[in-house]
């Protein structure tokens, strides 16, 4: 059955796996672009804030702040996106992705406007915050709805470098202010206006192409609407289909829900606290510790770099775009590797990485050896690692809570790691700046180097291998079912081919944990295996993901045995690979030579073994399917 259907207040839908076998195409762009986004205005807003601070309290500004205000006028955004977050977070989870998505980025645009007609210090704090609180709701409904339409296999990496691309903001509006605040080209009370107007207009683009973005198919058949889901899903496929040329393979496995309009906020406490309780103190460590870094040297930058290293504020906005490009350069060359080495070793990397290169600053800072530009690239290097860790904090939340509760559990997080870390950064490095003393200094980033390796030492006791997963086999929809509706269960297997098939899934297993022990790579590309020798216990993940691998094995092998001998690029051209996954088929094709199923001839070709054996005999040869 490749739709839903609903008996006896049930519904069975195979919605998740089609969505997620899509390959990507003009409508994933389109997500995108129009949810994406968002972070680009974050980091204008909180970029340009920045750079105008020091022109806001010039007279003749037409509003005349002081230090005090400037730092009263932050606080009030931060206030904002906090509780901007949980207000329309859990309204997102109960009204839809796209209504809210679509009201948090006018709450947006409307703020920014009011903002740059600001006259007094009240007002200015007000608009300030309304911003905020449009961006905090952002935060929820944009990266539960982008989870919820990527497909599994690149969603790490998407997700990674859409949260990254705050940073591409960030360097625009350290750019854009150099020019906006040259008194040669704009009057120094209209220069700092238009900066909030351009954020303004900037959003309304982005609302015009957001229009077209559909509700997220899982949030509507969670909620009953399997009819609109079906119709929304059927129009994607449609469009992926004439955008690709290409047949999609059917999708495998299905769900069952009991549909509800509404979960009581007791009931997805109790789901964070009680059932999760594990995940919840792993998220967070991640959101406390990144905030508490990121706040803290973000706020900062500017002022280290004038207290300590005697630069300009003139040519301070230019260092800052040099910050941003190397926080967005981070989730941008390693997101692809959340998906294939894996969230585990990738998370805790960037989180303890980062930590390590901080503490070594710190220790820099001890013997005040450091000019300007050694010191810019601890920070580059440290920002690197840390802009792709924070990213995979928003990854982590939006995957390991259940679809019910996954937009305000964004919004709690996000909110308790802000408040928490996000205050307190700022407000200990501004104390230690005071000081005037680079040894105070120093203590700051010792401590932010502890706050972020508590975070990499939290995701490796608690981390959870969703690479590749569908969201709903990482945390089971509080509305799920136990079984499929009888009479609409999957034909079973005859039971000698599922042990055959068992049998060899385990041979492999053991196969591979010898060559492991013997010195092999640990950390292979795909997705994570379990150790059957050691006598664990797989998740259902785990063993869902070496069938795949089993499936995978015997395509190949069938494809040789049918069509002869071939290079890596004419056997991937035969089996279609992209529908697998991020390094799924370098995987599969190396345990296939490893196993002795395909051999390996000289001049790179791949070859069938004198008698193909496993899972090839019943498996199809084109495209996976």
């Amino acid at each position: 059955m490749s739709g839903n259907g609903s008996e006896g207040g049930t519904i069975e839908t195979r919605i998740p796996s089609r969505l997620d076998r899509l390959p990507w195409s003009r409508f994933h762009w389109m997500v995108v672009i129009g949810l994406g986004t968002v972070w680009i205005l974050d980091g204008l807003e909180v970029t340009i804030v920045g750079s105008i601070a020091s022109r806001l309290t010039e007279e003749g500004s037409g509003i005349s702040l002081d230090a005090s205000q400037i730092g009263t006028a932050a606080a009030f955004y931060v206030a904002g996106a906090c509780l901007g977050a949980l207000f329309f977070g859990q309204l997102t989870d109960r009204f839809g992705r796209k209504k809210l998505f679509l009201v948090t980025l006018a709450v947006y645009i409307t703020a920014t406007v009011a903002t740059a007609f600001s006259f007094s210090a009240w007002y200015f704090y007000a608009a300030r915050f309304f911003t905020g609180a449009g961006i905090g709701g952002e935060y929820a409904a944009i990266n539960s709805a982008i989870d919820e339409l990527i497909p599994a296999r690149v969603r790490g990496r998407v997700d990674l470098i859409i949260n990254g691309s705050y940073w591409v903001g960030a360097a625009g509006g350290a750019l854009a202010a150099v020019v906006l605040l040259d008194t040669a080209l704009f009057a120094a009370d209209f220069g700092w206006r238009l900066a909030f107007a351009l954020g303004a207009a900037l959003g309304v683009g982005i609302l015009l192409v957001r229009r077209n973005v559909p509700e997220s198919p899982r949030w509507l058949f969670i909620h009953g609407r399997d009819e609109e889901a079906e119709e929304v899903v059927g129009r994607i496929e449609r469009e992926v289909r004439e955008d690709t040329g290409e047949e999609l393979p059917e999708p495998e496995n299905s769900l069952v829900v009991q549909p509800r309009e509404r979960i009581g906020f007791r009931e997805i406490a109790r789901t964070a606290f009680e059932k999760y309780p594990r995940r919840t103190i792993l998220c967070l460590a991640l959101f406390v510790g990144q905030a508490f870094l990121y706040n803290a040297i973000t706020f900062d930058l500017g002022t280290l770099l004038g207290e300590f290293f005697d630069v300009g504020s003139g040519t301070i906005p230019l260092y800052i775009a040099l910050f941003a490009a190397s926080n967005f350069l981070g989730p941008l060359t390693l997101g692809r590797l959340f998906d294939t080495v894996g969230r585990k070793p990738m998370v805790s990397f960037t989180y303890l990485g980062s930590a390590l290169i901080t503490a070594v600053l710190g220790v820099f800072l001890l013997g005040n050896d450091l000019t300007t530009w050694s010191f810019m690239a601890f920070i580059l290097a440290i920002f690197f690692l840390a802009s792709a860790g924070a990213s995979s904090a928003y990854l982590t939340v939006s995957e390991i809570f259940p679809m019910e509760t996954r937009a305000l559990s964004i919004a709690f997080f996000y909110a308790v790691g802000t408040a928490a870390g996000g205050i307190a950064g700022p407000l200990l490095f501004g104390h230690l700046i005071n000081s005037g003393s680079q040894d105070q200094v120093a203590i700051g980033f010792f401590v932010g180097a502890v706050v972020m390796a508590i975070g990499g030492i939290a995701e490796i006791i608690f981390g959870v291998r969703a690479e590749q997963r569908q969201l709903e086999d990482v945390a089971e929809p509080l509305t799920a079912e136990g079984a499929p509706e009888p009479g609409e269960a999957e034909p079973e297997r005859p039971r000698d081919e599922e042990v055959e098939r068992g049998q060899r899934i385990r041979r492999r297993a053991e196969a591979r944990e010898r060559r492991e022990r013997a010195g092999r790579r640990r950390y292979r590309p795909g997705p994570g295996r379990f150790g059957a020798s050691r006598g664990l216990t797989p998740s259902a993940g785990e063993v869902d993901s070496e069938a795949d691998l089993d499936r995978e094995i015997g395509i190949i092998q069938r494809a040789l045995a049918d069509h002869g001998s071939a290079n890596r690029r004419e056997l991937a051209r035969r089996v279609g690979p992209r529908y697998w996954g991020p390094g799924r088929f370098r995987s599969a094709l190396r345990e296939a030579v490893e196993e002795g199923g395909v051999k390996r001839l000289r001049g790179g070709e791949y070859a069938p073994a004198q008698s193909v054996g496993g899972p090839s005999s019943s498996q199809p040869t084109e495209r996976g399917e």
